[in-house]
């Protein structure tokens, strides 16, 4: 759910590959194959030190019920949240801890079943509404993610695996949960950009809009200076809402910095992506971020990505392009052509207007 930043992978492709789940388990070993090796090593860029700086913190209670003055002292700090950082944490939301434990908990469940019965999910396209994957795409000439993930359309359709035994019902409820406080923050962004109320959810065609329910398991790794989970990407729609087994390695560029997000427990992590930057002219920003490894524990996150529909045209708000002749900032076209695009790797820039990679999707 991600749209690469410039990477080099490594060119050594193993015969065979099942999960890294099963690699770890079956090998002990305290060295990793050389088709995991990551390279460059992306942990020679600068990392923030703990002081520097914070993710903002955007209490949605307040966007609900609290006073007029309180509503837009929130939508002023999201507005900033968005601009300065692409990036928030949300508290006092209404996704239950237990919730959020239970769909940990399932998704775990789901990575233990047997890998011949995991197979029975494997897909191969960005449409496949069920995938089940590992960090391994021949068609991409990568092999090098250290992860396993699982993939699902939650809406407007609603699909899951029907494994292990309650897990569709803890999803969709989980995904219900997301997609409301997702309403809430994109009422109080348009408001946040000058435009009416329900302007995103219009423009996106919300209602019937692509929900991505994806977790991603980084079993530990022997060698984690070596291996990357994911490498540095922007993800695509509108937002992202983020939850982890409390085990870090999530990182966010800001100001040309690495910052560790540490999520604590009962708070969604929020990520600007890259349709809402589309939409709003440039003005807020979808975020880079990495996933690392580490030797000691499992890490296991669960996002929701919450996008358009698949065949409504993204554009810049006409309200946020400048009076005096300037032109949108990115080339319009269709969520589903822009994942179409991103999953066959011909998609390396966000679709700027003034990119030659950006002219040459328009004539496509």
């Amino acid at each position: 759910m991600a749209s690469a930043m410039s990477m080099k992978a490594s060119p050594v492709h193993p015969p065979k590959i099942t999960t890294v789940k099963a690699l770890v388990e079956s090998t002990g070993s305290s060295s990793i194959p050389s088709f995991y090796n990551f390279t460059p090593y992306l942990r020679d860029e600068p990392i923030a030190g703990d002081a520097e700086d914070s993710i903002p913190i955007i209490d949605i209670s307040l966007l609900v019920s609290g006073t007029p003055e309180q509503q837009s002292q929130i939508i002023h700090q999201l507005s900033k949240a968005c601009s300065d950082w692409g990036c928030f944490m949300v508290i006092n939301h209404d996704v239950t801890e237990s919730l959020t434990k239970a769909m940990i908990a399932s998704f775990q469940e789901f990575f233990d079943l047997p890998e011949e019965e995991k197979k029975e999910f494997q897909g191969n396209h960005v449409m496949d509404p069920i995938r089940c994957g590992t960090g391994f795409n021949p068609s991409m000439n990568k092999a090098n993610y250290w992860r396993d993930f699982l993939k699902c359309f939650a809406h407007p359709e609603f699909h899951t695996p029907n494994k292990p035994a309650g897990f569709s019902e803890i999803a969709r409820e989980f995904s219900k949960r997301n997609r409301e406080v997702i309403i809430i923050l994109l009422k109080a962004i348009s408001k946040s950009l000058g435009l009416e109320e329900s302007y995103v959810e219009k423009a996106a065609n919300f209602e019937l809009g692509l929900q991505l329910l994806a977790a991603n398991y980084y079993p530990a790794c022997p060698e984690p200076e070596k291996a990357i989970g994911i490498p540095a990407h922007y993800d695509h729609g509108l937002l992202t809402t983020l939850v982890n087994n409390g085990v870090s390695g999530l990182q966010v560029k800001h100001n040309e910095k690495w910052f560790n997000v540490n999520i604590p427990p009962n708070v969604l992590f929020v990520q600007v992506a890259d349709h809402l930057e589309i939409l709003s002219n440039g003005k807020y920003k979808s975020i880079a971020h990495r996933a690392l490894v580490n030797n000691k524990a499992t890490r296991m996150s669960i996002a929701l990505a919450h996008g358009p529909a698949l065949d409504t045209v993204m554009r810049p708000a006409p309200e946020l392009v400048g009076n005096e002749g300037d032109q949108p900032a990115y080339v319009e076209m269709t969520y589903r052509k822009f994942l179409e695009l991103q999953q066959t790797g011909r998609l390396s820039s966000k679709f700027r207007s003034d990119t030659e990679q950006s002219k040459a999707v328009r004539a496509s």
